[in-house]
């Protein structure tokens, strides 16, 4: 299959409300997504427009299920974003080998795939069947910025 014939995942994203921006900033010493062959991975994303954070705070006791779902949604749009600046495209995506999401939780918070869900149901609207993943979800006491979810994508190449 040619890039031609694979579906624009960029313009499914802006149909769901969510247009690509471009590949956040870093913030240290590190990339924002390295390539391995066929296999790009991306350092952690967090909810981040226009260079400023959506949200801060704990989910669970600063933040609803639901504000952190968005966020999920914010921060994996970001993941993708340094996939695409990597790659070229996101139409280079053959399959989401793994999401991995943390959570800054708050005590006795223990929903994390709930939020977690958010991200990769938004991957499954974008890339169809491709887009389910392997997943870990994991509760956080602190994330970067004080942000509330974290995100890191592993995607295999066509």
């Amino acid at each position: 299959m040619s890039e031609l014939e694979v579906p624009d995942p960029e313009a499914r994203l802006a149909e769901l409300g969510h247009p690509l921006p471009a590949a956040p900033q870093v913030a240290g010493l590190y990339l924002p997504a390295t390539r391995a062959g066929d296999v790009v991975f991306t350092s952690g994303a967090i909810p981040m427009r226009d260079g400023a954070l959506t949200m801060r705070g704990k989910v669970g006791a600063d933040i609803t299920i639901e504000q952190a779902q968005d966020a999920a949604r914010v921060a994996v749009v970001n993941a993708l974003a340094s996939v695409a600046a990597e790659t070229g495209s996101l139409r280079r995506i053959m399959r989401v080998i793994r999401l991995t999401g943390y959570v800054a939780s708050a005590p006795g918070f223990i929903d994390q795939p709930q939020v977690m869900d958010a991200a990769s149901q938004l991957l499954v609207d974008v890339f169809g069947d491709p887009g389910r993943s392997a997943r870990s979800s994991v509760g956080v006491a602190e994330l970067p910025l004080g942000a509330p979810v974290e995100i890191e994508l592993v995607v295999l190449l066509r």
